[in-house]
Protein backbone atom coordinates (compact mmCIF):
# COMPACT_ATOMS: atom_id res chain seq x y z
CA UNK A 1 0.00 0.00 0.00
CA UNK A 2 1.52 3.24 -1.31
CA UNK A 3 1.63 6.36 1.45
CA UNK A 4 0.60 9.62 0.92
CA UNK A 5 4.33 11.99 0.71
CA UNK A 6 4.52 13.64 3.94
CA UNK A 7 2.61 17.02 3.89
CA UNK A 8 5.74 19.28 4.49
CA UNK A 9 6.97 18.55 1.09
CA UNK A 10 4.07 19.62 -0.29
CA UNK A 11 4.01 23.43 -0.83
CA UNK A 12 7.97 23.26 -1.82
CA UNK A 13 7.19 20.72 -4.80
CA UNK A 14 4.24 22.96 -5.57
CA UNK A 15 6.39 25.98 -5.94
CA UNK A 16 8.80 24.06 -7.39
CA UNK A 17 6.49 23.55 -10.53
CA UNK A 18 5.23 27.18 -10.14
CA UNK A 19 8.75 28.42 -10.79
CA UNK A 20 9.17 25.65 -13.94
CA UNK A 21 5.84 27.21 -14.86
CA UNK A 22 7.20 30.49 -14.69
CA UNK A 23 10.22 29.64 -17.14
CA UNK A 24 8.49 27.81 -19.63
CA UNK A 25 5.81 30.50 -19.71
CA UNK A 26 8.63 33.13 -20.30
CA UNK A 27 9.96 31.34 -23.23
CA UNK A 28 6.86 31.35 -24.91
CA UNK A 29 6.19 35.19 -24.70
CA UNK A 30 9.74 36.09 -24.91
CA UNK A 31 9.20 38.09 -21.37
CA UNK A 32 12.67 39.79 -20.33
CA UNK A 33 11.28 39.87 -16.52
CA UNK A 34 11.43 36.66 -14.66
CA UNK A 35 10.17 36.72 -11.59
CA UNK A 36 10.92 33.72 -8.95
CA UNK A 37 10.47 35.47 -5.52
CA UNK A 38 9.63 32.81 -2.62
CA UNK A 39 9.58 29.92 -4.96
CA UNK A 40 10.75 27.52 -2.35
CA UNK A 41 13.64 27.01 -4.53
CA UNK A 42 16.93 25.70 -3.27
CA UNK A 43 19.29 25.03 -6.10
CA UNK A 44 18.58 26.78 -9.30
CA UNK A 45 19.99 24.04 -11.44
CA UNK A 46 16.54 22.43 -10.61
CA UNK A 47 15.45 24.60 -12.64
CA UNK A 48 15.46 23.80 -16.05
CA UNK A 49 16.02 26.19 -18.87
CA UNK A 50 16.43 29.35 -16.45
CA UNK A 51 19.95 29.76 -17.98
CA UNK A 52 19.13 29.83 -21.73
CA UNK A 53 16.78 32.81 -21.42
CA UNK A 54 19.74 35.10 -22.98
CA UNK A 55 16.62 37.82 -23.38
CA UNK A 56 16.34 38.49 -19.73
CA UNK A 57 17.01 41.70 -18.33
CA UNK A 58 15.52 40.97 -14.82
CA UNK A 59 15.74 38.13 -12.87
CA UNK A 60 14.07 38.22 -9.39
CA UNK A 61 15.37 35.21 -7.42
CA UNK A 62 14.72 36.82 -3.49
CA UNK A 63 13.20 35.10 -0.33
CA UNK A 64 13.97 31.46 -1.88
CA UNK A 65 16.65 29.29 0.04
CA UNK A 66 19.62 29.01 -2.15
CA UNK A 67 23.31 28.34 -0.77
CA UNK A 68 25.12 28.84 -3.67
CA UNK A 69 24.60 30.50 -7.34
CA UNK A 70 25.97 28.87 -10.25
CA UNK A 71 28.51 29.72 -13.12
CA UNK A 72 26.20 29.91 -15.36
CA UNK A 73 24.10 32.32 -14.02
CA UNK A 74 26.69 34.49 -16.18
CA UNK A 75 25.14 33.22 -19.34
CA UNK A 76 22.30 35.40 -18.95
CA UNK A 77 24.27 38.57 -20.68
CA UNK A 78 21.51 40.65 -21.03
CA UNK A 79 21.00 40.79 -17.39
CA UNK A 80 20.47 44.33 -16.20
CA UNK A 81 18.67 43.72 -12.64
CA UNK A 82 19.55 40.86 -10.38
CA UNK A 83 17.99 40.33 -7.32
CA UNK A 84 19.16 37.45 -4.64
CA UNK A 85 18.18 39.10 -1.26
CA UNK A 86 17.37 37.11 1.28
CA UNK A 87 18.66 34.05 0.88
CA UNK A 88 21.10 31.35 2.23
CA UNK A 89 24.04 32.35 0.33
CA UNK A 90 27.38 31.72 1.51
CA UNK A 91 29.59 32.39 -1.92
CA UNK A 92 29.10 33.98 -5.47
CA UNK A 93 30.70 32.67 -8.63
CA UNK A 94 33.70 34.48 -9.81
CA UNK A 95 31.92 34.59 -13.13
CA UNK A 96 28.87 36.93 -11.84
CA UNK A 97 31.26 40.29 -12.28
CA UNK A 98 31.81 39.27 -15.81
CA UNK A 99 27.74 39.93 -16.76
CA UNK A 100 28.07 43.14 -19.28
CA UNK A 101 25.21 44.65 -19.06
CA UNK A 102 24.40 44.21 -15.00
CA UNK A 103 23.40 47.79 -13.15
CA UNK A 104 22.18 46.61 -10.02
CA UNK A 105 22.48 43.77 -7.98
CA UNK A 106 20.77 42.69 -4.52
CA UNK A 107 22.87 40.25 -2.41
CA UNK A 108 21.50 41.20 1.16
CA UNK A 109 20.49 39.27 3.69
CA UNK A 110 22.53 36.21 3.03
CA UNK A 111 25.31 34.39 4.54
CA UNK A 112 28.45 36.08 2.93
CA UNK A 113 31.66 36.18 4.31
CA UNK A 114 33.70 36.56 1.56
CA UNK A 115 33.21 37.69 -2.11
CA UNK A 116 35.01 35.72 -4.77
CA UNK A 117 38.51 37.22 -7.07
CA UNK A 118 37.75 39.83 -9.33
CA UNK A 119 34.42 40.51 -8.26
CA UNK A 120 35.12 44.60 -8.89
CA UNK A 121 35.37 43.51 -12.61
CA UNK A 122 31.43 44.69 -13.30
CA UNK A 123 31.83 47.01 -16.20
CA UNK A 124 28.72 48.89 -16.06
CA UNK A 125 27.46 48.11 -11.81
CA UNK A 126 25.39 51.56 -10.95
CA UNK A 127 23.67 49.78 -7.75
CA UNK A 128 25.33 47.33 -4.95
CA UNK A 129 23.55 45.78 -2.03
CA UNK A 130 25.66 43.47 0.07
CA UNK A 131 23.84 44.99 3.72
CA UNK A 132 23.56 41.94 6.12
CA UNK A 133 25.90 39.82 5.17
CA UNK A 134 29.57 38.89 7.14
CA UNK A 135 31.99 41.09 5.31
CA UNK A 136 34.71 42.35 6.60
CA UNK A 137 37.66 45.05 5.19
CA UNK A 138 39.91 42.43 4.69
CA UNK A 139 37.43 40.01 2.90
CA UNK A 140 36.70 42.42 0.00
CA UNK A 141 38.99 41.54 -3.34
CA UNK A 142 41.77 43.71 -4.51
CA UNK A 143 39.20 45.34 -7.49
CA UNK A 144 36.54 46.24 -4.93
CA UNK A 145 36.81 49.63 -5.31
CA UNK A 146 37.61 49.80 -9.10
CA UNK A 147 33.86 49.66 -10.00
CA UNK A 148 33.69 53.16 -10.97
CA UNK A 149 30.20 53.47 -12.51
CA UNK A 150 29.14 52.61 -8.93
CA UNK A 151 26.31 55.31 -7.58
CA UNK A 152 25.61 53.57 -4.47
CA UNK A 153 26.84 51.01 -2.26
CA UNK A 154 25.08 49.75 0.58
CA UNK A 155 27.40 47.64 2.93
CA UNK A 156 25.30 48.15 6.43
CA UNK A 157 25.01 45.18 9.23
CA UNK A 158 28.73 43.64 8.32
CA UNK A 159 31.57 43.22 10.28
CA UNK A 160 33.53 46.12 9.23
CA UNK A 161 36.45 47.94 11.36
CA UNK A 162 37.65 50.38 8.84
CA UNK A 163 36.56 51.50 5.31
CA UNK A 164 39.57 51.38 3.09
CA UNK A 165 40.82 54.49 1.54
CA UNK A 166 40.22 53.26 -1.80
CA UNK A 167 36.63 54.02 -1.47
CA UNK A 168 38.03 57.63 -2.92
CA UNK A 169 38.38 55.81 -5.90
CA UNK A 170 34.70 55.55 -6.94
CA UNK A 171 34.10 59.24 -7.36
CA UNK A 172 30.04 58.66 -8.77
CA UNK A 173 28.99 57.69 -5.75
CA UNK A 174 25.79 58.98 -4.42
CA UNK A 175 24.72 57.27 -1.52
CA UNK A 176 27.79 55.09 1.24
CA UNK A 177 25.97 52.98 3.56
CA UNK A 178 28.15 51.55 6.30
CA UNK A 179 25.04 51.62 9.64
CA UNK A 180 25.05 48.67 12.33
CA UNK A 181 28.84 47.42 11.43
CA UNK A 182 32.31 48.00 13.92
CA UNK A 183 33.80 51.06 12.79
CA UNK A 184 36.26 52.37 14.30
CA UNK A 185 37.61 54.89 11.51
CA UNK A 186 36.50 56.48 8.37
CA UNK A 187 39.12 57.54 5.71
CA UNK A 188 39.71 61.06 4.83
CA UNK A 189 39.34 59.93 1.08
CA UNK A 190 35.47 59.57 1.95
CA UNK A 191 35.78 63.21 1.36
CA UNK A 192 36.76 63.22 -1.91
CA UNK A 193 33.03 61.66 -3.02
CA UNK A 194 31.94 65.32 -4.16
CA UNK A 195 28.57 63.82 -5.85
CA UNK A 196 27.46 62.30 -2.28
CA UNK A 197 23.65 63.06 -1.34
CA UNK A 198 23.62 60.22 1.36
CA UNK A 199 25.94 59.08 4.16
CA UNK A 200 24.81 56.60 7.16
CA UNK A 201 27.28 56.26 9.22
CA UNK A 202 24.87 55.43 11.98
CA UNK A 203 25.43 52.12 14.87
CA UNK A 204 29.35 52.03 15.07
CA UNK A 205 32.10 52.98 17.08
CA UNK A 206 33.43 55.73 15.90
CA UNK A 207 34.55 58.83 18.17
CA UNK A 208 35.91 61.11 15.76
CA UNK A 209 35.16 62.03 11.72
CA UNK A 210 38.29 63.25 9.13
CA UNK A 211 37.90 67.44 8.90
CA UNK A 212 37.58 66.32 5.09
CA UNK A 213 34.05 64.53 6.12
CA UNK A 214 33.37 68.78 6.46
CA UNK A 215 33.44 69.49 2.34
CA UNK A 216 30.43 67.35 1.53
CA UNK A 217 27.41 68.76 0.48
CA UNK A 218 25.25 66.60 2.89
CA UNK A 219 23.16 69.67 4.27
CA UNK A 220 20.73 69.87 1.97
CA UNK A 221 16.89 69.23 2.71
CA UNK A 222 17.54 66.22 0.01
CA UNK A 223 20.78 65.36 1.42
CA UNK A 224 20.84 62.52 4.50
CA UNK A 225 23.77 62.01 6.95
CA UNK A 226 22.97 59.79 9.36
CA UNK A 227 25.75 59.99 12.64
CA UNK A 228 23.91 58.84 15.44
CA UNK A 229 24.33 55.58 17.62
CA UNK A 230 28.29 55.94 17.81
CA UNK A 231 30.61 57.37 20.53
CA UNK A 232 31.66 60.84 19.67
CA UNK A 233 33.44 63.53 21.50
CA UNK A 234 31.34 65.74 23.23
CA UNK A 235 31.89 68.51 20.46
CA UNK A 236 30.39 66.42 17.53
CA UNK A 237 27.66 65.05 19.88
CA UNK A 238 26.55 68.59 20.84
CA UNK A 239 26.51 69.45 16.95
CA UNK A 240 24.72 66.48 15.64
CA UNK A 241 22.06 67.64 18.07
CA UNK A 242 21.33 70.48 15.98
CA UNK A 243 21.97 69.38 13.00
CA UNK A 244 23.69 67.94 9.77
CA UNK A 245 24.79 71.81 8.67
CA UNK A 246 25.91 72.25 11.91
CA UNK A 247 28.02 69.14 11.85
CA UNK A 248 29.81 69.93 8.79
CA UNK A 249 30.57 73.58 9.47
CA UNK A 250 32.67 72.21 13.13
CA UNK A 251 34.69 69.49 10.56
CA UNK A 252 35.65 72.44 8.59
CA UNK A 253 36.90 74.56 12.17
CA UNK A 254 40.05 75.71 12.83
CA UNK A 255 39.31 74.59 16.20
CA UNK A 256 38.09 71.34 14.80
CA UNK A 257 41.03 70.22 13.12
CA UNK A 258 43.34 70.87 16.11
CA UNK A 259 41.16 68.50 18.41
CA UNK A 260 41.48 65.54 15.13
CA UNK A 261 44.93 65.94 15.19
CA UNK A 262 45.62 65.46 18.91
CA UNK A 263 42.91 62.78 19.14
CA UNK A 264 44.81 60.74 16.40
CA UNK A 265 48.16 61.01 17.91
CA UNK A 266 46.99 60.19 20.63
CA UNK A 267 45.74 57.10 19.52
CA UNK A 268 43.37 55.84 22.08
CA UNK A 269 41.83 52.88 22.09
CA UNK A 270 38.79 52.31 20.00
CA UNK A 271 35.36 51.67 21.56
CA UNK A 272 33.88 48.35 22.84
CA UNK A 273 31.86 46.13 20.64
CA UNK A 274 27.98 46.66 21.86
CA UNK A 275 26.45 44.73 19.42
CA UNK A 276 26.35 41.11 19.44
CA UNK A 277 26.42 39.83 16.24
CA UNK A 278 26.44 35.87 17.20
CA UNK A 279 22.94 35.79 16.80
CA UNK A 280 22.90 37.26 12.85
CA UNK A 281 20.56 35.26 10.84
CA UNK A 282 23.31 35.62 8.37
CA UNK A 283 25.25 33.77 10.84
CA UNK A 284 23.33 30.36 10.20
CA UNK A 285 24.71 26.97 8.75
CA UNK A 286 23.11 25.42 6.23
Amino acid sequence: MSHPPPVSCIPNTAKMSKAKKVIEEAKEINNPEIDLVDKGISNLDEIPGLFSLENVTRLTLSHNKLSTVPAGLANLINLEILNLANNHIEELPVSLSSLPKLRILNVSLNRLYTLPRGFGAFPVLEILDLTYNNLKEETLPGNFFMMESLRALYLGDNDFEYLPPEIGNLKNLQIVSMRENDLIEVPRELGQLARLRELHLQGNRLVVLPPEIGSLDLASNKAVLRLEGNFWVPHIEDQIKLGPSHVLDYLRSETYRVLYSRHMSAKPPPPPQTLDKSKKASRARS
